[in-house]
């Protein structure tokens, strides 16, 4: 057996080699894009587009899985996930702004609709 076969066979080698190559794969990346955002300025152009487009896409995928569910989350009918959307942007808009409190009193607005439908 080869030293590096040994390593990873040996208890923690695997996982140590796997760290290093994810790091070696994403580390460069990251003081790179570190080192050209320097001159960027947070209120500028593209960090408003950069922005914008991230919250479309975040706004695409829960809305489909609101309308589209998979897994569990088919069985809850739409009403009940349209009714817990809605209670979650409520939350958020109209009493704490608080994105956390939205995200959790939606998601405890569709178990209780869940459960109360299941009973």
């Amino acid at each position: 057996m080869s030293q590096l076969q040994t390593f990873v066979a040996g208890g923690w080698g695997g996982y140590a080699l796997i760290f290093a190559a994810g790091m070696l794969m994403t580390e460069p990346w990251r003081w790179m894009g570190v080192r050209l955002s320097r001159d960027l300025h947070v209120d500028s152009e593209i960090f408003r587009w950069v922005r914008a487009v991230s919250t479309a896409m975040v706004a695409g995928l829960v809305a489909r899985l609101v309308v589209f569910p998979i897994g569990q989350l088919e069985t809850v009918p739409l009403s009940v996930r349209l009714i817990a959307f809605a209670f979650g942007i409520c939350v958020y808009l109209f009493i704490v702004r608080n994105l956390a409190m939205g995200v959790i009193s939606g998601t405890a607005c569709l178990v209780a609709g869940a459960i109360l439908l299941a009973t």
